[in-house]
């Protein structure tokens, strides 16, 4: 059933891209996967993100180091402590891990919405840009090469060098910059 679907998707869309060659209209494509990649602005983003992502492992590790402590120390003397002393560690061991993990879990939300909040200006950038280009140039319509099967380059325009050249990127930069 979803391949009948798909099937009948893309047929529809060859359909309405026939039509609108049939009226002279342009097509487009780019990869903005690719073209966000080069953007200056995305390589700041990248390096925020790595600092944040740091300063949260520490903490992780800070935590799990103490609870490491404290389960050592519990493993060494529980056979020495009244009933009452292991029964308040082993709720205090279990309140520390339960904490652990609240914390790995909340530190994979906030680096999910620090990405969003760092990629969004990015992609809308990218995005202005590519609306603008195409636009200068009189293009009706522009897809995402990513997402495309097969596209016939001599029929549809290739916007990256142009979008590139909108956004101030050279056109020598053909590789996003490695952040370690």
């Amino acid at each position: 059933m979803k391949k009948m679907i798909k099937l009948l998707t893309v047929a529809l869309f060859g359909v309405l891209l026939s039509a609108s060659f049939a009226n002279g209209q342009k097509l487009a494509y780019i990869n903005s996967s690719e073209l966000i990649a080069l953007m200056p602005e995305r390589d700041s983003a990248v390096i925020k993100m790595q600092n944040f992502q740091k300063e949260l492992a520490e903490t992780g590790q800070s935590m799990e180091a103490d609870y490491n402590t404290k389960a050592k120390e519990f493993q060494d003397k529980r056979n020495t402590w009244a009933p009452a002393v292991v029964d308040s560690k082993t709720k205090e061991l279990s309140d520390l891990e339960q904490r652990i993990n609240q914390f790995y879990q909340q530190a994979q939300q906030d680096l999910a919405q620090r990405q969003e909040t760092l990629m969004a200006p990015i992609v809308q950038k990218a995005q202005d840009a590519i609306n603008k280009v195409a636009k200068e140039q009189g293009i009706a319509y522009v897809l995402e090469a990513s997402s495309m099967v097969y596209v016939d380059t001599a029929q549809a325009i290739n916007l990256l060098a142009a979008v590139k050249a909108e956004l101030g990127i050279p056109a020598s930069k053909t590789q996003p910059t490695q952040i370690n």
